[in-house]
């Protein structure tokens, strides 16, 4: 029912009116919210690019009074011609009863690069979507994008097969989903002609609904090309035409294609180009802050976020800080005894970024950095109630980053193992002093280089080292058959995986049908990991402790160990 029926309005209450101030109570009743691990990435922006920049307009009048002003006014005009091309709205009168949304211009300035690229002035027209109301103005807004770890897989495979690999971009990508909601919206500043609104007819940057909108709209275009998608990843896109494979990511509007044959991939970026405006950046050199360094001769592939980390220790002040070779120092021993006790100790630590410096590693750990994993699940425990012992290890972190900003996951087209993915796991025991927690760790080769990894407490506590082992083994299994389906839908079928443990008493309770009274508890992994293991899918190996990467994944290491252990999977400077 429309927002005019008996749902729309409550005993003569406007809903959106109603629903606003319902909200403003709320959050003056709230407490400063904490961000959650899902949030901290948005820090990793603000180190990449230099957000709030003083010479930057926040609205329609800055950019007026600026001295830049007919370069803002050339970029807003810009735009506008960009959002009438599109047919993105008309203009009709406001019908009784319905309300507004307003809009708001972003500005954006792009500097020169030393390879001679002029200066850019972007300006962005984007709606007010935070007053719109659910149910009313929009419905599903969940949208998917490419998960890290399938775009290491293309790489893996783009370097083992040494294919091409070109990248695109789709020029205001939200512009082209088509609205399924009824929404007004108010004329520009500056560019009204009339009392009239802006009946949307497609999608907008900042509606809720605007990223699911282009997904279904893209999606729906790739299908109707014979694409596949990808039952493991949603944004992972395969054509296969006559034995030839052709792989296509999507990231919102990045766009990967890779391939061996230079036509398809031609024929693909032209029925792109018919259908949405694209621009087209050549051989892919750096996608989402992670910079592709390639030597096809010597069939290297290489990824780094050294341009994006650099900036994340200068944010940090940490540029002529001492170096250290080991991202978690063995005599740090954190626990909750640490965090601020007194009001003063509390107010005292508000001023340190600690969260913001957490968020901004993550970025980097989630990409290419494997080797900080474990420190950063380490550090994440305390991000409510951080104290100064907790920062000075966060800063040990960063002078460790600081010395290895080259460091990168180096995929080869040498592989000569017995099976394309390889997975190792790990686990300590006991290792959280706090809750007596165990951490498990994982992580898994796609031809000899890290493509996925974890490191996290566990959800239970663990009776014995045994049992914290097979909880980390039950983890790395559930990641194993995803990431072998994953390649399997690739062109690259493993009969299959071989997953390395170093406790012999969890590859027994593995492999053989054995019943004790002090396993009974783990009773549901116990049965998951056998019967994947009885249908071959996956093969529990035995691996010295000595040999193990996940062991850096679970507890600090000295440094001969660790930089050994970071060889096995790939993960090394630039240039080795």
């Amino acid at each position: 029912m429309s927002g005019e029926g008996s749902h729309g309005k409550a005993a003569g209450v406007d809903l959106r009116n109603y629903q606003l101030v319902r909200d403003r109570e709320r959050r003056i009743s709230k407490p400063t919210k904490r961000l959650g691990e899902a949030d901290l990435i948005c820090y990793a922006l603000n180190a990449a690019e230099d957000v709030n920049r003083s010479d930057e307009p926040r609205s329609y009048k800055e950019a007026l009074d600026s001295s830049d002003r007919h370069l803002w006014q050339g970029a807003m005009e810009e735009e506008l011609e960009a959002l009438k091309k599109n047919s993105t709205w008309r203009l009709v009168d406001l019908p009784k009863g319905k309300k507004v949304i307003g809009s708001k211009w972003i500005f954006k300035k792009k500097e020169a690069t030393p390879g001679g690229e002029k200066a850019r002035y972007k300006a962005r027209l984007v709606a007010k979507g935070f007053t719109q109301i659910e149910g009313v103005d929009y419905h599903e807004i969940f949208a998917p994008v490419v998960k890290h770890c399938s775009v290491r897989v293309l790489m893996a495979i783009v370097a083992h097969c040494n294919l091409h690999l070109e990248q695109l971009d789709v020029r205001t990508a939200f512009l082209h989903g088509d609205l399924e909601e009824t929404i007004y919206m108010k004329q520009l500043d500056g560019f009204a002609v009339d009392d009239r609104v802006c009946l949307l007819q497609k999608s907008l940057y900042g509606l809720k609904q605007s990223p699911r909108q282009w997904y279904r709209k893209f999606d729906d275009f790739l299908i109707k090309l014979n694409f596949k998608r990808c039952n493991y990843d949603d944004c992972v896109y395969t054509l296969n035409h006559d034995g030839e494979m052709l792989y296509l990511l999507l990231y919102v509007d990045d766009i990967l294609i890779a391939s061996s044959d230079r036509g398809m991939i031609g024929e693909t970026k032209a029925r792109l180009a018919d259908a949405f405006e694209m621009k087209e950046l050549g051989e892919a050199r750096r996608i989402l802050g992670i910079n592709i360094k390639r030597d096809r001769p010597g069939g290297n592939l290489f990824l780094s976020q050294e341009c994006y980390l650099q900036k994340v220790i200068s944010r940090y002040r940490m540029t002529e800080s001492k170096m250290v070779s080991t991202p978690v120092g063995q005599h740090l021993k954190l626990t909750k005894e640490q965090c601020p006790k007194t009001e003063e100790e509390r107010k005292k630590m508000e001023s340190v970024p600690f969260s913001n410096g957490i968020g901004s590693i993550m970025y980097g750990m989630v990409c290419t950095r494997p080797d900080v994993a474990h420190g950063v699940s380490v550090l994440s425990q305390f991000m409510v109630n951080p104290g100064l012992t907790h920062w000075e290890a966060l800063k040990w972190m960063l002078r460790y980053i600081r010395g290895s900003l080259g460091t990168g996951l180096s995929f080869q087209n040498n592989f000569q193992g017995r099976g394309y993915i390889e997975g190792f796991v790990d686990s300590d025991f006991a290792g959280c002093m706090d809750t007596r927690k165990s951490r498990s760790g994982y992580v898994f080769t796609l031809f000899g280089t890290a493509v996925s990894w974890r490191s996290t407490l566990q959800s239970v506590v663990a009776l014995s080292t045994t049992e914290a082992e097979y909880y980390a083994l039950a983890e790395g299994v559930k990641e194993a058959l995803w990431l072998k389906g994953l390649v399997r839908e690739l062109g690259f079928d493993q009969k299959s995986v071989c997953v390395h443990c170093d406790s012999q008493s969890a590859i027994h309770l593995a492999n053989h049908q054995i019943y004790h009274s002090r396993t009974k508890h783990i009773d549901v992994k116990l049965h998951f990991v056998r019967s994947i293991v009885e249908s071959g899918d996956v093969q529990i190996c035995k691996i010295a402790s000595e040999e193990n990467p996940a062991d850096m994944l679970t507890k600090p290491l000295a440094k001969e160990r660790f930089l050994l252990l970071l060889s096995r999977i790939g993960c090394l400077p630039v240039g080795h």
